[in-house]
């Protein structure tokens, strides 16, 4: 394995990380704080959320992907899509809106 599969490797792992740490929020609810740990779950998805940026600005460095910190021209793209799949999610019933 090449120093740049290596890295790459160590940012899959990372990205799956994030997903299981969001898993967990799901399952448990973001302040439920397992047994012998620090954290509670929204501080432990943080964590990892930084160990996943962290390893994508090595990445960035070596030139293995591009632009990982997204400018807010990005986030605005990215939000308009999140309120498009919104809006569907609502027409199908599957989205529950907060109650006020």
């Amino acid at each position: 394995m090449t120093r740049d599969e290596h890295l790459l490797s160590c940012l899959a792992e990372e990205c799956a990380e994030v997903a299981q740490r969001i898993s967990k929020q799901l399952r448990f609810g973001s302040f439920e704080q397992q047994a012998g740990q620090a954290l509670n779950n929204i501080e432990r998805t943080t964590e990892e959320l930084f160990d996943l940026t962290a390893v994508a600005t090595i990445c960035e460095r070596a030139g293995l992907v591009l632009g990982v910190m997204p400018n807010e021209a990005a986030i605005q793209r990215k939000m308009a899509k999140i309120e498009k799949y919104f809006a569907i999610s609502r027409e199908q019933g599957t989205l529950q809106e907060p109650t006020p």
